[in-house]
């Protein structure tokens, strides 16, 4: 179990839908800003390039588990949150998701 002051980083690989690859990348702009509104510090969404046209990856970090479990909460509650999900929603962009959770390991 990760203790709860360990930085963490969240993974999130993505489904796509390959003719909405477009409407993908603004959803992720939106996000970018809204994670770092929270104390998280955002590394970017990885976009399809060579290989599979339907997948994409974001990684953030936060302080603490507990920190990013405050945010999470907190964006159920942010209007600007909220439409980003709505965006998703109409858009279709995205058909799954999965989120895992790292630690680093430093020398």
């Amino acid at each position: 179990m990760m203790a709860r002051s360990t930085t963490v980083t969240i993974y999130l690989r993505y489904v796509l839908d390959p003719g909405k690859l477009r409407e993908f990348e603004h959803y992720g702009k939106l996000w970018i800003a809204l994670v770092e509104k929270y104390g998280g510090k955002h590394h970017g969404y990885f976009m399809p390039s060579e290989g599979a046209n339907n997948i994409a990856l974001a990684l953030f970090t936060f302080d603490s588990l507990a920190t990013y479990e405050s945010y999470r909460q907190r964006s159920f509650e942010d209007p600007d949150c909220q439409a980003a999900f709505r965006y998703a929603e109409e858009t279709r962009c995205i058909l799954s998701y999965e989120r895992s959770f790292f630690r680093p390991v430093f020398s």
